[in-house]
């Protein structure tokens, strides 16, 4: 039997008790997955289905939404986190990557998690999920990679200002982009020859230098030496016009210089429905798009697409890796 996929609560003060019920009623058991976290903070009208161990989930989720449950020992006010909650979301997340790591599990999504709220009640010492989740993985080399139904984009610099990117932006880190992100379109999207679109960092691509030399200076040196290794990589293309539906039926994935070249595009594509992806770690992970959105948590307002695109991707990518034996 496949092993489901465990869902972590996230910041329950959050959406996310909110869309996890509203992803179980979407998907049932088409994709197996549970709750892992407090069954007293999902919404009342959710059904659940209270299982003892992750094998349980399948048959589970027929009747209800499957929660392993946790004790959080605090009810969870929409909108206003309670600082009781933060050590044991930082450790819910911990629980599971062993999970995924012991088999019981064949993918790990994460629910959106409030960085200021694990700071102030668990002296977080990470930026964010992505960070912590390399470092349960004994420091994993990572990148973040957004995806939908028909774009994949991933940022080679990401949460800097944008003044600074181009001091960031170096021929051994784009490399090691390229290199994560070539090696995961193979493990985890089952492209045996991935074809790799490279936007430049300038207008045109720079124009021959005259609009800045950060293409001829980093990036085509970089794009050499992996095409020399066999890579099937394009660019650099001037951003604008790497997008539209024609371009982008010519690549599997396109690497962006920065965090908005990256982003806009797949929110314009599809705002709802990408799923953030770290690439890189020795399991899989995907997570919604989006924050804890405390404005309307409670509401009933929470849109649960990008749960469920993240529920579905992670069910194909660790199909994919079973498929392809690791290096």
């Amino acid at each position: 039997m496949t092993a489901p996929i465990v869902l972590t609560c996230g910041e329950p003060a959050g959406v996310g008790p909110e869309i996890a019920a509203k992803a179980w009623r979407a998907l049932g058991d088409a994709v197996p997955f549970f709750y892992l976290g407090d069954p007293a903070h999902l919404p009342r009208d959710a059904p659940v289905a209270l299982i003892a161990t992750p094998g349980e989930a399948a048959a589970a989720a027929r009747s209800g939404l499957p929660v392993l449950a946790v004790d959080m020992g605090a009810p969870a006010t929409p909108g206003t986190p309670h600082p009781a909650h933060a050590p044991l979301v930082v450790e819910i997340i911990a629980r599971a990557v062993e999970m995924v790591g012991a088999g019981a599990a064949r993918a790990l999504c994460t629910l959106p998690i409030h960085k200021k709220a694990l700071i102030d009640g668990a002296n977080f010492a990470y930026p964010g999920h992505t960070e912590y989740l390399s470092a349960l993985a004994g420091g994993a080399d990572v990148v973040m990679m957004l995806a939908c139904d028909t774009l994949r984009v991933v940022p080679a610099t990401v949460h800097i200002p944008l003044a600074e990117v181009p001091r960031a932006l170096t021929r051994a880190s784009l490399e090691r982009t390229l290199r994560i992100t070539h090696a995961a379109l193979i493990r985890d999207f089952g492209l045996p020859v991935p074809r790799i679109a490279v936007a430049g960092l300038n207008p045109h691509a720079g124009e021959g230098g005259a609009m800045g030399r950060e293409e001829i200076d980093t990036i085509v040196p970089v794009i050499d030496t992996l095409r020399a290794e066999g890579m099937d990589l394009r660019g650099p293309a001037s951003a604008d016009t790497l997008f539209h539906p024609e371009a982008r039926a010519r690549y599997d994935a396109a690497v962006a210089m920065y965090h908005d070249q990256a982003l806009i595009p797949i929110k314009t594509v599809d705002f709802a429905g990408g799923v953030n992806v770290t690439l890189g770690l020795p399991f899989v992970r995907t997570s919604p798009d989006h924050g804890t959105a405390f404005d309307i948590a409670g509401t009933g307002r929470a849109d649960p697409a990008s749960t469920i695109a993240a529920l579905r991707l992670a069910a194909r990518m660790a199909a994919a890796r079973a498929a392809v034996p690791a290096p």
